[in-house]
């Protein structure tokens, strides 16, 4: 999917996981733009490193510790990001887990796919 449709879904995402979630504060869809922006930035170049240097952690538990990963680069963009507040580690994770729910959601409904049609 091209970079601005996908920006934008994941605003979408953060706007209804925000939403949903009551530890999680989001003032407007452009702060949930910004924060799409910060998360794809941070999980380009900080992810990686973190995902390196936790190796041991994540195969003693089998990839959950993955999970706390992304927990703590949502807590990093919560403090970058003016208008987006995350009230605790247990809320980012959540909010980790369901933006990826929701996302996963809204690109099956907007993008087309060739194979599944059926004529």
């Amino acid at each position: 999917m091209p970079f601005f449709p996908k920006l934008i879904l994941t605003s979408v995402a953060i706007m209804l996981a925000g939403y949903l979630l009551p530890g999680i504060h989001v003032n407007s869809f452009w702060t949930a733009l910004i924060v799409a922006l910060v998360l794809g930035f941070l999980n380009l170049f900080l992810k990686p490193l973190m995902v390196i240097l936790t190796i041991p952690f994540t195969i003693f538990t089998f990839g959950l510790f993955l999970l706390v990963i992304n927990a703590l680069i949502i807590m990093i963009a919560g403090a970058w990001v003016k208008g987006f507040v995350v009230d605790g580690f247990w809320w980012a994770m959540i909010f980790s887990i369901l933006l990826s729910v929701i996302s996963s959601l809204l690109a099956k409904l907007v993008t087309h796919d060739e194979t599944t049609r059926n004529y």
